[in-house]
This record gives structure tokens, C-alpha cells and sequence, in this order.
């Protein structure tokens, strides 16, 4: 398959690894909260690849190996050299023959007959690796990202968990990085405080962070930023809606969700508030959304989760959005984001 177009490439932390500044986040193709058919899906993956973007990220938990199969099925008939893939580890699947596939199970509706483990062990990451080489059905994996650890996930079991990996699971990243076998090691979470706590026990190329650095909030610059890049780590922005808010907005009919639920007062106001200034100066929230995680030059990618061809080609559109300055500056005057946080240059 040809990419026809070309988008903007960043560095991953110090490798020598470059991603599209939009990546593919590929949790709907596994079929997140409804099912879509294969013929939507990799349509939809088709239709990003000749949009020009070549950096797909996936995981064993997106439809308990779904997502995985359907983005390797396509990557196949791409040169490796054309592409970068993420998926992770952290979590086993075992085979349960009374699996209710016809049911929501942990968010997907999945046909896949599987059920999941948490395993942060040196056997359970290298076991979760190379069942990941399986079922993409592909050799090798760029980067290879730890999902869910910490205590958003975890709760009161964060340390048990933790633990594991500290005492043998990064061992397996360091020698499956070391041999080659991936190309970059990081965390796949939804909180920077593990990922400072990871600092502590070795080397990370880069940290996938969901929802933590978007146009509604920035507590992310006061300490991990500068932690990353003291590290020599970069960030890649996974949910840069906020679980859909962003994207929807507040005036809608529809019940806006924030960070997996139904979003609370005091985010509807705020987030109708940047509303207000996107009509003001006639600018899509979404777009708006998309271009301003990616003014921080710590931030590799954002990897929307896109569930078809319509929705791949709005996101290139709105990346491409010619959005002035003084919109930036307004959202800066009104407090509505962090004075110190970078934006965009603007088009005058």
C-alpha cells in the first residue's frame, strides 16, 4: 500500500525512531463500546495510511486482541520501513469458552473469546510481546509501552503491581530494547505520577499519556514536563478530547463525557467557556483541541481514537486549520489556559 500524503515527523525521546505528529489510536477498531464491522475498520486504517499517517498505536486490551489483528492485517501490505507501531504489555489473555462476545466486556464488544490478567513480571511482558507478534502478525514492534500501571488502574493493588514490574518487568524491557527486538520502551497510562515513579527505576524513551495535557488542562507542565525532558523522554498525547468532551462540546443534546464518564459541572462551564472563544473567533473546538498539545515540542504525537474514514479525515483537516494567535491569546487573558503553556504561532 502507498502513503499519498506526508504529514509533520517528531523524534521519540533520543532514538533514532520519527512518528507523525497525528498518530492512529486504535482502541475503536477494537471495537470500544460497539461493533464495527472489518470493512469499516480497515477502511478506516486504509484511509489514514493514504492521509499520510504512519504511526499506529494499539494494545492487547482493545477488544481483547481485536484491534491488534486488524491493524497487523493492514500494516502488512506496508514496507516496515513506512511505518512505526506501539502496542503494550502488562496485561495476558486467556482463552474462556463461555465468553459472552455478544456482550460490553471492560468497555469493548469484542467477538473475541478472551479474558485479561494483569501481569507486570519479566515472564508476563515477554509472554504479553510475543503474543502481541502473533496475533499482529508482524516481527517487529517499535514501541513497546507498559499499560495501565498505577494507581488510576490499580487502586489499592498499585503497589503489588508496581512492584512486580520494578523488581523483574523492566528488566524485560531493557533486554528486549538492548537486543533490538523494539527500538523504544515507555509507559501507556492515564496519570504522570507512575510515570515519575518509573523515572526512578530506569530508562524510558517516551511516555503515552492520556488526557493529562489537552486544551482543558495543563497540571502536566508544572512537573512532569520538565521531568521528561530532563529524562530525554518525549510524550505522546493519547486522548487529546478528554474522552470526547473536547470533540462534542457542551451544546449539544448528548451527555458530554470527561475522563471515562459523564462530565461534572464544573468542566461543562469551563469547557463552555472555550466554547464561547472558539465562536468568537469561528474556530472549531475539535481543532482547536488537536493543534495545541502539539505547540509543546516535548509532544511527539496525539493519537486520537478514530473509528472512520470521515473522522481520519477531519482530524487531518483540523490539524491543518489555519487558527490565528489572538485566539490563543484570548483563551491566555481569560485564564482558560496555563499563562506558561506554548501554542501554536497562529496565522497573524
Amino acid at each position: 500500500m502507498i502513503i499519498y500524503e506526508r504529514l509533520p515527523k517528531r523524534r521519540v525521546g533520543k532514538t533514532t525512531l520519527a512518528v507523525t505528529t497525528l498518530g492512529f489510536g486504535g482502541a475503536p477498531i477494537g471495537n470500544l463500546y460497539r461493533s464495527l464491522s472489518e470493512q469499516n475498520a480497515l477502511k478506516t486504517l486504509s484511509t489514514a495510511i493514504k492521509s499520510g499517517v504512519s504511526f499506529f498505536d494499539t494494545a492487547p486490551r482493545y477488544g481483547a486482541g481485536l484491534s491488534e489483528r486488524r491493524i497487523g492485517d493492514v500494516l502488512r501490505s506496508v514496507a516496515a520501513d513506512q511505518y512505526v507501531l506501539s502496542t503494550k504489555v502488562g496485561r495476558l489473555f486467556r482463552a474462556k469458552r463461555d465468553a459472552k462476545t455478544d456482550e460490553l466486556r471492560y468497555g469493548f464488544l469484542s467477538p473475541m473469546p478472551f479474558e485479561p490478567e494483569y501481569n507486570y513480571t519479566y515472564d508476563g511482558i515477554m509472554r504479553s510481546w510475543e503474543d502481541s507478534l502473533q496475533r499482529l502478525g508482524i516481527a517487529h514492534i517499535d514501541i513497546l509501552l507498559v499499560h495501565d500501571l498505577g494507581k488510576f488502574n490499580h487502586g489499592k493493588l498499585d503497589t503489588l503491581y508496581f512492584q512486580q514490574f520494578e523488581s523483574s518487568g523492566y528488566r524485560a524491557l531493557e533486554e528486549l530494547r538492548g537486543s533490538g527486538d523494539v527500538t523504544a520502551v515507555g509507559l501507556g497510562v492515564n496519570e504522570t505520577e507512575v510515570c515519575e515513579r518509573a523515572m526512578e527505576v530506569g530508562r524510558f524513551d517516551c511516555f503515552l499519556l492520556a488526557g493529562r495535557y489537552t486544551l482543558l488542562e495543563q497540571r502536566a507542565l508544572s512537573t512532569f514536563f520538565p521531568k521528561c525532558e530532563s529524562h530525554g523522554a518525549s510524550i505522546i498525547l493519547g486522548g487529546p478530547y478528554n474522552s470526547g468532551i473536547l470533540a462534542s462540546g457542551v451544546r449539544g443534546g448528548n451527555t458530554p463525557y470527561y475522563d471515562y464518564e459523564p462530565a461534572k459541572e464544573d468542566i461543562i462551564r469551563r469547557v463552555a467557556s472555550i466554547e464561547d472563544v472558539c465562536s468568537e473567533f469561528e474556530v472549531p473546538l475539535p481543532a482547536a483541541a488537536l493543534q495545541f498539545p502539539l505547540a509543546n515540542p516535548l509532544v511527539s504525537s496525539i493519537i486520537p481514537g478514530l473509528d472512520s474514514d470521515r473522522q481520519v479525515q477531519q482530524a487531518v483537516a483540523y490539524l491543518n486549520l489555519k487558527i490565528p494567535l489572538k485566539f490563543w491569546e484570548t483563551l491566555k487573558s481569560k485564564g482558560l489556559i496555563e499563562g506558561n503553556a506554548p501554542v501554536p504561532t497562529g496565522s497573524g
